[in-house]
């Protein structure tokens, strides 16, 4: 196919920068979330309805856009991993199911949206998102993938006793792992895409743990305004530096 036969999709091509860029914004939606929840108290409920909305605009906007842009693009990505954070610590502490309870309905959910979005489109593949509608079943799928990734990684930190460090090494072995398989396998790319992009938000969310929290916790005890500036930041910075080209829309 030539450059000229070629359709372009409203997501960027999926590179190695692509899952820089993903850890660090699950990592930033891990500390922004908790910089307004905790550091600000305003409470988990009272966050996911600010960072619900935030989402909403973002995914509006996304919608609308008629090509890819990047800085539009990562900024609703953000947006997911912030009410991601308040959501699952909402579901987890203040509704009481705890973090297995949690991680099981997310899980249940984020299945459901994928099974249903297959149903519906006939692929969940990211070269299929050609319509507004795959663009919907493509961001809530997100979204509660980001939301299963907190619960997620607050499960192997915390319960499992894996602590923030521990659960940071499992996750990026089992990232090592799809990666291999990609590789030296032919195993479903789309299966693969879909848990390494999951796989990376509770990287993310024991990465931003171990910043923020307190050393008697396990963390670094850093404040969670400040790494959220710098990840802001890092996250700028590779987007400038390396500029962001779309992915190839399947017809």
């Amino acid at each position: 196919m030539s450059t000229t036969d070629k359709s372009f999709g409203k997501v960027p091509a999926v590179t190695f920068l692509f899952w820089i860029i993903k850890i660090a914004a699950t990592t930033l939606g891990e500390t922004g979330g908790d910089a307004v929840s905790m550091s600000m108290d305003l409470g988990y409920l009272v966050g996911t309805g600010i960072f619900a909305l935030i989402f909403v605009v973002a995914v509006w906007f996304q919608i609308r856009a008629q090509t890819f842009h990047p800085w539009l693009y990562w900024a609703t990505i953000i947006a997911t991993t912030t009410v991601g954070t308040t959501l699952a610590d909402f579901a987890d502490r203040s509704l009481g199911i705890g973090y297995a309870g949690g991680s099981s309905l997310l899980f249940a959910l984020l299945i459901g949206s994928l099974a249903v979005w297959y149903w519906s489109l006939g692929s969940v593949a990211i070269e299929s998102i050609n319509s507004r509608k795959a663009e919907m079943f493509y961001w809530v799928t997100i979204m509660f993938s980001q939301t299963l990734g907190t619960a997620l990684g607050d499960w192997t930190a915390d319960n499992a006793g894996f602590g923030y460090g521990g659960s940071a090494l499992l996750f990026s072995a089992l990232l090592v792992i799809i990666a291999a398989l990609y590789y030296w396998t032919k195993i479903s790319r789309t299966l693969l895409f879909w848990a390494a992009f999951i796989l990376t938000r509770p990287l993310g969310a024991v990465v931003g743990d171990f910043l923020d929290k307190p050393i008697d916790h396990g963390g670094l005890a850093l404040s969670r305004y400040a790494a959220t500036v710098a990840l802001f930041g890092f996250i700028g910075a590779c987007l400038i530096i390396f500029p962001q080209r779309a992915g190839v829309k399947a017809h």
